[in-house]
């Protein structure tokens, strides 16, 4: 008596695949069925040949295409197999990383998105005295000619960042070395900060932050941002502070988000002391 043989529908059934999945897998030379009736063309697939069917699955699940495959399932060598597992493990461990860079990139940029909803719904625009963290930002020092969009979608940065191999994540941060010539149009240059994902080189970062500050939120398009600044010189003088010449503007939501430019939220830094008394 023979073996008994199992219709591709029963296959099926039973190994929870598809008619087309195992019609595929015979042309590509992975799981071919035991018989193929002459007159009919019906399939049959001995018990043996579908206990390969859970074998390709963990293949699958592992991330091997179809073509790697084959050679596992028509059997080769332990050493091989090594090999092919190795290069595998750094191939996955490569996307991995691209992956988690994705997520990173995606989550700071919705981070933002969040900040900008809960300042426009709430008018957060009064000036507040914040600590700045201290951190590293990589850098780059260009001309400034007021062209706000230019500087913060800047293709000379991002052109910076691909060649050094590095990718950035969260707001465009620009320093100004002198507020007061920012304001009266007279600022040439300037320096535009952003974090990055990877590891810099140390003669590629800045540092940021690790002080006192005067912040306030400005709401709508960067041409009136002037008042926000005028704002802030007010207050720390009504309140007994000093503000220092250079100033930062953090876009948190800008020409990278929306083209609605009264949407546009960016917070203005400026170092600050008290006066002595």
């Amino acid at each position: 008596m023979g073996e008994e043989l199992y219709s591709i529908g029963k296959v099926e059934e039973i190994c929870k695949i598809t008619k087309k999945a195992l019609r595929y897998y015979d042309k590509m030379g992975i799981l071919s069925p035991d018989k193929v009736a002459d007159e009919s063309g019906y399939r049959y697939y001995s018990k043996k040949n579908l206990l390969s069917v859970p074998v390709i699955k963990y293949y699958k699940q592992s991330g091997f295409k179809l073509e790697e495959m084959r050679s596992f399932l028509k059997g080769t060598t332990y050493e091989f197999v090594d090999k092919s597992f190795r290069n595998k493990i750094d191939e996955l461990k490569e996307l991995e990383r691209e992956i988690n860079l994705k997520i990173r990139s995606i989550k700071d940029w919705h981070d933002l998105i969040i900040e900008a909803q809960m300042v426009l719904e709430n008018n957060i625009c009064d000036v507040t005295i914040k600590y700045i963290d201290n951190r590293n930002l990589i850098f780059l020092d260009q001309d400034f000619k007021y062209d706000y969009m230019d500087s913060i979608i800047n293709i000379e940065f991002n052109n910076y960042i691909d060649r050094i191999d590095n990718a950035i994540t969260g707001p465009v941060i620009i320093r100004f070395p002198s507020f007061e010539d920012k304001i009266n149009g007279k600022c040439t240059r300037v320096t535009i900060m952003q974090e990055t994902i990877l590891r810099c080189r140390e003669e590629e970062c800045i540092q940021f932050g690790g002080w006192i500050a005067a912040s306030c939120y400005h709401i709508g398009t960067h041409e009136t941002i002037d008042e926000t600044y005028k704002k802030i010189k007010e207050w720390t003088k009504k309140h007994g502070y000093i503000c220092s010449d250079e100033s930062y503007e953090r876009y948190v939501t800008d020409y990278w988000t929306t083209k609605n430019t009264d949407k546009f939220v960016t917070e203005i830094f400026i170092k600050i002391s008290r006066k002595n008394k």
